[in-house]
């Protein structure tokens, strides 16, 4: 039994990281109708803002959450303005173009990562890294407990904004109904500006609240995209509770996976669990959920 709790746990932790992963991703397919198959690069991009402000000025990793995200926010409006757009204005240009472009942007995204701090590996080591606290025999890490909440806290921020402010709206209809929205008078050119922003701000956060307990290579980005695709799947497109029940599906499944039949099946267990989501609920857990 304290075997299973200590799995559980894992997995819940991991989940909550997983599901901010996938919910940017989420954002961007509902809105956008395409594949990003950039997020994980722009999620290694946010980590090595933080592995330079840690090495080289000290910051603590959360704290650059105030530089990644906004960085992130950026570096996500002009690839959306300046290279998707004028593909998705072009009527004779099919989506699959669109997402060949994004393979593209996380190519060069990996590449000049690669050409500024080679192949080798980083990480950023804190006081509280390694440091775990126990409640009876089951043993949490620190840095996980703090970076679930940080990943909770951006969701429910992502819940609210969604619902109750009016870019959140325009958000929710241009995903549900792209034509309604523009005769409604949204301006869907700036709300798909906006989302593919807020969608690499959140796989930034992901990014910056891992530093200190993962390491980091220019070719770390190709792993997350996957499973950020696999959370979208298994949540929905443009669900922000579907996107957290995904995480937590694929964390849970990694983590039990891993316990009770090998290390090296943790990702074949969730790749499973897609194969038979689209089989038996195409439409994702967002069939269960409203938003």
């Amino acid at each position: 039994m304290e075997v299973f709790l200590q799995t559980l746990v894992a997995g819940i932790l991991k989940g909550g990281l997983y599901g901010l992963i996938g919910l940017g991703m989420s954002l961007i397919m509902g809105v956008m109708g395409i594949i990003n198959l950039a997020h994980g690069q722009l999620m290694m991009v946010a980590m090595y803002i933080t592995f330079v402000l840690s090495h080289y000025l000290g910051i603590d990793p959360y704290l650059s959450l105030f530089v990644s995200m906004p960085a992130l926010f950026l570096l996500g409006v002009v690839i959306q303005k300046y290279t998707l757009n004028p593909l998705m204005e072009v009527d004779s240009i099919l989506p699959e173009n669109q997402v060949l472009m994004t393979v593209g942007i996380g190519m060069v995204l990996t590449e000049i990562a690669r050409f500024i701090f080679t192949s080798d590996y980083k990480s950023v080591r804190t006081s509280y890294s390694d440091a775990t606290f126990f409640l009876g025999e089951i043993s949490f890490s620190i840095a996980l407990v703090i970076a679930f909440f940080i990943a909770i806290g951006f969701t429910l921020f992502m819940f609210w904004f969604l619902l109750k402010t009016d870019i959140g709206r325009s958000i929710r209809a241009t995903a549900q109904d792209k034509d309604a929205a523009l005769l409604m008078g949204v301006n869907s050119k700036r709300i798909t500006v906006i989302t593919f922003g807020l969608g690499s701000a959140l796989v930034a956060a992901a990014g910056t609240v891992l530093m200190p307990v993962y390491y980091l290579f220019p070719d770390i980005g190709g792993p997350f995209t996957r499973k950020a695709f696999v959370i979208t799947i298994l949540g929905g497109l443009g669900s922000t509770v579907g996107a957290i029940f995904g995480g937590l599906t694929l964390g849970l499944a990694e983590a039990f996976g891993a316990t009770y039949i090998g290390m090296a099946y943790d990702d074949m267990i969730g790749l499973l669990i897609f194969i038979l989501v689209l089989l038996f609920l195409p439409g994702g857990f967002k069939r269960l959920t409203k938003i």
